[in-house]
């Protein structure tokens, strides 16, 4: 009796294992590179999610890699890191985007500024959620688009360089002076009222900025500031593929 009821629970739990797979569609992403040179993505998931090709891949110029999906619900973040190098002693250090001087960056986030996209796959319903954020600044043009998904399933994010006319005080450079990032205003100044934090927390209260304004006007598809609202907000469930697009 008790070995019989051990194979009815096992078989129970296999269904039930079988059944939360199968109601999840089987998805793709893929991280392109249009830039005219080498990048070097960079994963980092939310707490209880699972971490996806260590963290962080070189990706050469006019490339792209593609991998599976996580089969169940997953959150995080992808960026770029720019300006990567092998130093002494295997070493390893970027001019944005840096992970604690990792090429894989194991779950790490990066250093600030540097564009986001922001995924959640596999929500209720399969639904996906997707966007792009510039509020911690702009490192490169980066855009995600969805692929035989239904619903609304727009593209979003920015296709904009915003590094040349990148206000001053907002200006990364590296050694010789070029700009390699655009800080938010927040990140540049620190201040509550760029940050949106504590009386500036608020909805009423947390609004746009000149720096933030310098974000929206070329990429209405991002957010900008923490209660900032994207021109295009998409509500779309199960797509086949979601690729990032560097240099779009």
């Amino acid at each position: 009796m008790a070995s019989s009821s051990l194979l009815l629970a096992q078989a129970f739990f296999l269904l039930l294992a079988t059944a939360t797979a199968e109601q999840y569609s089987p998805m793709t992403l893929t991280v392109v590179n249009n830039c005219p040179f080498a990048i070097w993505p960079a994963i980092q998931p939310n707490a209880g999610s699972e971490l996806l090709q260590g963290g962080g891949f070189e990706l050469p110029t006019l490339a792209y890699r593609s991998f599976p999906a996580p089969a169940g619900p997953w959150s995080g973040r992808i960026w770029a890191r720019t300006g990567c190098r092998h130093g002494p002693g295997g070493s390893f250090s970027c001019e944005t985007g840096d992970c604690g001087a990792r090429f894989a960056c194991g779950g790490l986030g990066g250093t600030v500024p540097a564009t986001l996209a922001q995924l959640s796959l596999h929500q209720g319903a399969d639904k996906v959620s997707y966007g792009v954020s510039l509020v911690d600044g702009f490192n490169l043009p980066v855009t995600v688009t969805p692929h035989e998904g239904s619903g609304v399933c727009p593209v979003v994010g920015c296709r904009a360089d915003l590094l040349p006319g990148c206000p001053a005080p907002l200006q990364v450079t590296e050694g010789a002076g070029q700009v390699v990032g655009c800080k938010s205003g927040c990140t540049a100044f620190g201040t509550d009222k760029l940050c949106c934090r504590n009386s500036y927390s608020s909805p009423s209260k947390c609004r746009p900025s000149s720096y933030s304004s310098y974000f929206k006007r070329a990429c209405p598809a991002t957010y900008t500031y923490p209660h900032d609202t994207p021109s295009l907000q998409p509500d779309c469930a199960a797509p086949k593929e979601l690729k990032l697009i560097f240099c779009h």
